[in-house]
């Protein structure tokens, strides 16, 4: 994906109110950690001109989307209607194919058909903020985050929440000068990037906007994840980062152009999670699926559970 990525391998070694099935049951609570050692991100000076650069880059992105229309933040509307059809196939591109292959000089494009991949264990995000960004900022930052997990967590029924130790699912919030200090960090987070893969990341071309990266046991559930978002992005391009990747960390791996209303579209028409994304979250962690299910054995099971979600509400 050119403007922002996800890089995913496998381990060798907004409320539905059209909806007529029960709403999920509220999570346990992800349960408190005591604070272990975090990946440590190396101090740096002031931004360098390049970050200062790119404040005014990302500036200028995000008015020209804002000027065509796109990043629109109201999940869909009557303009973009959807069935349990589209639903459906839509899911299935999303979260039944990878974006990305791993090749023998890191990650490439090319959109692979894979088995069904989830959380099984509780998500415990990490917060961690380069010296650039302000005790003020992070402030708001972590309400933020916080808030938009616990959407997630209400939407899939599954345990996700920010934890101050023993993350799972780390999020680096950086410029580029710390980006590219970082090295150290990420494999830390990421222990099973290779060294070409870690340079990569620290040296993230600024048409990338953010990525994510996630790791598989054999089983097809994750072991763990890591995003990373610009520090120099304005608001609404950042918050269109987090909800891409993190909700992409939970399984919706993809991104396909006839995906609408959606996020997963590079054509960045939509900047925050949609009615549709919420409900492929829920047919993601619905229990009549399971991890390493082949996308013909999920097909049947995801036609009834579209259906479900987008039956008329009852009189």
């Amino acid at each position: 994906m050119a403007r922002r990525g996800w890089l995913g391998m496998g381990i060798l070694c907004m409320m539905l109110a059209a909806c007529a099935s029960p709403a999920p049951v509220a999570p346990t609570p992800v349960e408190p950690t005591r604070p272990k050692s975090r990946p440590d991100l190396p101090p740096v000076g002031p931004p360098s001109a390049m970050s200062l650069a790119l404040v005014d880059y990302y500036k200028g992105i995000q008015s020209n989307l804002l000027s065509r229309g796109l990043l629109r933040t109201d999940g869909g509307g009557a303009d973009t209607p959807f069935d349990d059809r589209i639903l459906t196939e839509t899911f299935l591109r999303i979260a039944m194919y990878d974006e990305y292959a791993r090749g023998p000089e890191g990650f490439v494009a090319a959109e692979t058909p894979t088995p069904l991949r989830r959380w099984t264990q509780p998500v415990r995000v990490g917060l961690l903020f380069g010296p650039s960004v302000t005790p003020q900022a992070q402030a708001i930052e972590r309400a933020r985050i916080g808030s938009y997990l616990g959407r997630l967590a209400r939407v899939t029924g599954h345990p996700i929440g920010l934890v101050d130790g023993h993350a799972n699912f780390n999020i680096f919030i950086v410029n580029e000068d710390e980006r590219r200090a970082m090295g150290s960090a990420i494999a830390q987070a990421a222990p099973s990037l290779t060294p070409t893969e870690v340079a990569a990341v620290q040296g993230l071309p600024k048409e990338t906007y953010c990525l994510v990266y996630a790791g598989l046991k054999p089983d097809s559930t994750y072991s763990g994840a890591l995003a990373l978002i610009r520090q120099e992005h304005p608001t609404l391009l950042r918050m269109a980062c987090l909800h891409e990747e993190i909700a992409q960390g939970l399984g919706l791996q993809n991104d396909h152009p006839k995906a609408r209303p959606s996020v997963f579209n590079d054509d960045e028409e939509f900047a925050l999670l949609t009615r549709m994304d919420e409900m492929m979250l829920r047919i993601l962690y619905d229990p009549r699926l399971r991890p390493g299910m082949t996308e013909a054995e999920a097909r049947p099971i995801v036609q009834t559970i579209a259906a479900e979600l987008l039956a008329p509400a009852a009189s």
